[in-house]
């Protein structure tokens, strides 16, 4: 078969032919790959720089993807075998069978975003009816997830910053309700800020880049002695930075909780109700036109040059495999 394939950790893989998966036993199905993106996780594992990376040279490379099985059923899974190929190992009881008239892009692409996106709002912000909902750093393609799913989970209103002016227009039209730019002054963000919590009070942050941004937050939302709106901030990535200046005095006058949303913040509890029922919920909504998630799919003969190419912020790399 043709597979993108990893020779040394470090390395860019190469489209070349690989020897075709095998089943060891009962458990392990074979599929023909139709699609799988390319994440952060992916080149990592590549890189030799996760705990996670490959241990066993030459292999191919994938973590997830889209296929079909022997009878034709479209599926979701993570592969046993890397799944950037024309087919891969399975666990037979572990994948998800997909709307058959969604996009295989789009399936591809999509759990990675939810994954940064429903579990932040559902299972750490606990989202509710009416929510005010402000997504720090929404202009990239998880932050443009997290928009659309907090309409669907009930928020009320849904506020975005971000610095790309043209990415932020975009996000009105997928449902964002007001813009704060992040290269405006910061004493124009937190004047901004506080007319909003004036306005329509923010319940829940969810927080995609950290640093200076969340400290205008902060200091927007601090309190002068009376009673204030609780708000949960959850933060998901940390693009701007890995600190922050947290001023005691902000958590004292102020009803905030700070959360963070990742694997080791989620209980295997949440995982499985995420497989279960969140992403299914997601595939259902692309596949009726409810939800959109922006790709550019390259051909898997072109793996060398689209691996480490700059794709726009606000698209998920995708291979065409079938």
């Amino acid at each position: 078969m043709k597979a993108a394939v990893l020779t040394q950790l470090g390395t860019v893989p190469v489209y070349a032919e690989f020897a075709d998966p095998q089943p060891k036993n009962e458990n392990e199905i074979v599929i023909d790959v139709k699609a799988a993106s390319v994440k952060n996780l992916d080149k990592l594992r590549a890189s030799g720089k996760h705990y996670a990376s490959y241990t066993e040279l030459p292999t191919v490379v994938g973590f997830d993807g889209v296929g079909t099985l022997v009878d034709g059923t479209l599926v979701y899974a993570q592969g046993i075998t890397g799944m950037l190929a024309e087919k891969a190992l399975i666990h037979k009881d572990k994948y998800l069978v997909l709307p058959p008239n969604i996009d295989v892009a789009t399936a591809a692409a999509l759990p990675n975003a939810v994954i940064g996106s429903a579990m932040a709002l559902v299972f750490r912000a606990k989202i509710r009816q009416g929510a005010v909902v402000l997504i720090n750093g929404a202009t990239g393609v998880t932050g443009q997830v997290a928009v659309q799913l907090a309409k669907q989970y009930g928020a009320s209103k849904v506020i975005v910053t971000g610095r790309n002016a043209v990415s932020l227009e975009k996000l009105l039209t997928l449902g964002a309700d007001e813009i704060v730019s992040l290269q405006d002054e910061d004493s124009i963000i937190i004047e901004k800020l506080k007319a909003i919590q004036l306005q329509s009070p923010i319940d829940i942050v969810i927080d995609y880049i950290w640093g200076h941004s969340v400290e205008l937050l902060l200091q927007a939302f601090k309190g002068k002695g009376g009673y204030t709106h609780p708000v949960k901030i959850v933060t998901v990535g940390s693009i701007s930075g890995e600190e922050i200046v947290l001023r005691s005095d902000v958590l004292r006058s102020t009803a905030i909780e700070i959360l963070g949303s990742g694997i080791g913040s989620l209980s295997e509890h949440e995982m499985k109700l995420y497989i279960e029922e969140v992403l299914p919920e997601a595939f259902q909504l692309a596949a009726a036109g409810k939800l959109q998630i922006a790709t550019e799919v390259a051909p898997l003969a072109e793996i060398h040059n689209y691996w480490n190419k700059t794709i726009d912020a606000g698209k998920r790399l995708v291979v065409g495999v079938g």
